[in-house]
Formats: C-alpha cells, structure tokens, sequence
C-alpha cells in the first residue's frame, strides 16, 4: 500500500519528469523542416550528422527509454528503431528518422516513464543498475535520466531560439 508520502514523491517527480519530456515534446514540434538537420554546434567534418537536430533527439529519446529499462541487458527499442546508439564504435542510425517517428518514440517513453514512476517500489528504487560505464541506484538513474532529458530539451530551446528568433515556452509541469 502506498504511503502519502509515496504519493507525493511520485506525483512530484512525475510532474517535473513528464514537463521535461513535454519540453522534449514541444523542440521537436516547434523545428522548422529545414533545421531538422541543422547542426546545433560545429563538429568535425567526418562525423557531422551527430550534431544534427533529428539525431540528438533519436539520441535523448533512446537513452530516455534505455534508463527507463533500468539494467535490463535485453532492452531493446521498439521498431523502427535500433540498439546501434549503444555500439562503442558510435554507429549513427540506418536512416534519418522523421519528426513524426520520434514523437511517436516520445510517446512511448513519455508513457513508460509515467507507469515506471507509479509503479515505482522500495524494492525498485534502491536496485542496483550497472550500467558498464557506471553505477547507479534505479532511483538516481531516474533522477540522472530527467536531467538528461531536460539539457538537451534545452539545448534544442536555445538552439531554436538563435535559429528562428524564439525558443519554446517553459513548462511547469507535466501536461497531464
């Protein structure tokens, strides 16, 4: 049975989580067609398409549901999408994903996040997640995933904001 207390850290953290992914949400809505493979930063020649706006968003939603998952080593996102964002050697995607592909992927997350916090345990919350390159308790890597979300979420507002002369507006909380 969940406590008042649960409740209110639950609802808390879901808000804040679910307004940095309506954040996410309202970059991506608000790119222009001709910024979508706009790069945010200089990069090197070889490797410019890391840099791009469609990419770093594949990139934020991807690790949003692979934190999600915990230390789940079967985790796999759903199609069309593929693992190849985890590979060492750094593989960008097999295609340029559309803005309608990646809401559809933020939908997904948005949905996982919101049932993985109201699900959320004792048990769950202190689970140990190796990651490989670092170690955390499931409830920090949720903590470590929100902010994740959020910087690049504001990334794309400063971005944004330098590229067509406004951002996005700021969301207080989660949109429901």
């Amino acid at each position: 049975m969940t406590t008042d207390m649960e409740t209110i850290w639950q609802t808390s953290i879901w808000r804040q989580f679910g307004a940095a992914i309506d954040t996410l949400k309202d970059a991506i809505v608000a790119c222009p067609d001709p910024l979508w493979r706009g790069r945010l930063w200089d990069a090197p020649d070889d490797r410019p398409e890391f840099t791009e706006f469609w990419y770093l968003a594949f990139h934020t939603l991807f690790w949003l549901d692979r934190y999600l998952s915990g230390a789940d080593p079967d985790f796999s996102p759903p199609p069309p999408f593929t693992r190849d964002e985890m590979d060492p050697a750094g593989l960008l995607p097999p295609t340029i994903y559309t803005k309608e592909e990646l809401l559809t992927y933020l939908a997904h997350g948005r949905s996982k996040c919101e049932t993985t916090i109201a699900t959320m345990t004792e048990e769950r919350a202190m689970e140990s997640c190796d990651l490989g390159w670092i170690e955390f308790s499931f409830a920090e890597l949720l903590l470590y995933n929100m902010r994740h979300v959020q910087e690049h979420a504001a990334q794309f507002s400063l971005y944004l904001g330098q590229q067509t002369g406004h951002g996005i507006d700021w969301v207080a909380r989660a949109n429901r």
